[in-house]
């Protein structure tokens, strides 16, 4: 089956996060500097990027001083120091063999309710109700990519590895932002200091920019900290799925914020790579701004999120 996906059209980057504005075109400049045509029917439809989180502080503030941010900054004191070239390659074998369990992708959605990201200081609310906030913002903004709409509401299925009966691994190792393994730790990641706890940091072979890759090789061939991002394509690809690559490069790498964010490690990524994070770019701004503590209806959005399961994934999926 292919899927035709229509590309956003890449204008001159701007500042990240910069809010929408429109132009004299009549079209929309969101996140990243890309236009894409205005799909709502008026002006206030549209989803709009709020300033301030559900505790009311900017987005993705990690300094401000508060007990939430302590517990965060501690996450990430783990996942810097044991996020190592070894344990990735562990994870990737271990999970990589999909024996967990078998379930659909709504009975997924439905366990994920179990789980709080303690990573995310924008929001404690269970994982459903984000996941449909950015499904539903998207829908309303871009009506005929449904495969974007199921996109929104995948992407962080894979955060049940931190659930008992799928290994109920650490959140260090489920969460947070992702990163490249291999090559340097560039200074763009959150709480870059305690990097130097980790065992590769002092490692010549792994230490310099390019590491052990080579520049332009592709991120498929880079190996990435691992945690849900990394997971979940696996799920994707090996049950063979019809999402289109810009969705299965959305779900491995919207975590990846010293990148899409950034703009480091491009020297790392193929012309592939650089077309799908064009898709990346408009993904973010609702993954980011569309958290809430204002809950969506489940039952009266399920049917049409199982219509599109059934359309781009078989019944019963492998974990």
């Amino acid at each position: 089956m292919t899927i035709s996906v229509e590309n956003p059209i890449f204008v001159e980057k701007v500042s990240a996060f910069q809010k929408k504005s429109e132009d004299k075109t009549g079209e929309l400049k969101l996140d990243g500097g890309f236009l894409i045509p205005n799909m709502a029917t008026k002006d206030d439809e549209a989803f709009l990027a709020p300033d301030m989180n559900a505790f009311g502080r900017q987005f993705r503030d990690y300094d401000v001083e508060s007990e939430r941010q302590k517990s965060v900054e501690e996450f990430y004191r783990l996942q810097h120091i044991n996020q190592t070239v070894d344990f990735v390659t562990k994870m990737r074998a271990e999970y990589g063999k999909l024996d967990k369990k078998v379930m659909s992708i709504w009975e997924c959605c439905e366990l994920l309710n179990e789980v709080v990201d303690e990573s995310d200081p924008d929001l404690d609310e269970p994982q459903i109700q984000h996941l449909l906030q950015s499904a539903e913002a998207i829908r309303k903004d871009y009506p005929n990519e449904d495969w974007l709409h199921l996109t929104a509401l995948i992407h962080d299925l894979g955060k049940v590895i931190t659930l008992p009966q799928f290994g109920g691994l650490p959140q260090w190792a489920v969460v947070g932002d992702t990163f490249p393994v291999g090559c340097a730790f560039d200074e763009s990641n959150v709480h870059h200091k305690y990097f130097m706890e980790n065992q590769d940091f002092h490692n010549k072979n792994y230490n310099t920019k390019n590491g052990i890759y080579s520049q332009g090789c592709g991120l498929n061939n880079v190996m990435m900290s691992w945690g849900h991002d990394d997971y979940m394509y696996m799920v994707v690809k090996e049950n063979g799925s019809t999402l289109p690559s810009a969705g299965q490069f959305i779900i491995r790498y919207h975590s990846f914020y010293p990148l899409h964010t950034a703009g480091e490690y491009t020297h790392l990524m193929n012309e592939e790579d650089k077309e799908n994070l064009k898709w990346l770019h408009v993904f973010n701004k609702y993954d980011l701004y569309s958290k809430s503590k204002v809950h969506i209806d489940v039952e009266k959005v399920k049917p049409y999120y199982m219509s599109l399961i059934k359309k781009y994934f078989p019944e019963n999926l492998r974990w």
